[in-house]
């Protein structure tokens, strides 16, 4: 794989939680990219959503813990730029049905050339030109 994978923030918070079919996936996907230096980015947006949802659930030390391991793994954090914020917005007309901060990872991953997401969630198959690795058949490759 030489193009880099965007790596969505639940394969960290899978990898991190408790017991799921998703759990053991992720874990073996993340040292896949560890070890094997898989070129791999995410961006603000997914530092952001990991500390929202921990901190949410009153876990101050999870979310600290989850977002440091996964910028250790995946170094490279693109920021959210405006021009990111307005290619959401012109996306939104034909993705309503995806959640605002996925439309912000898409418009991150078309402004900078990337076409590989790495996610558990299945509505990323419905953008075109947007290949979804599941974290199951990730660690396959």
């Amino acid at each position: 794989m030489t193009n880099p994978v965007f790596v969505d923030s639940n394969i960290p918070m899978y990898a991190h939680g408790s017991d799921h079919p998703y759990k053991i996936p992720c874990q073996e996907a993340l040292k896949k990219i560890a070890y094997e230096n898989i070129p791999a980015i995410i961006s603000s947006e997914i530092i952001q959503e990991i500390i929202y949802r921990y901190l949410s659930l009153k876990r101050p030390e999870q979310a600290l813990q989850v977002a440091r391991d996964v910028m250790t793994i995946i170094p490279e954090v693109l920021p959210v730029t405006e021009n990111d914020v307005r290619r959401a917005l012109t996306l939104i007309s034909e993705y309503s049905s995806l959640k605002a901060r996925d439309l912000i990872h898409v418009a991150v991953m078309v402004e900078n050339g990337i076409s590989i997401i790495l996610s558990a969630d299945t509505h990323f198959d419905q953008v075109r030109g947007l290949d979804r690795i599941d974290p199951q058949n990730f660690i396959k490759i």
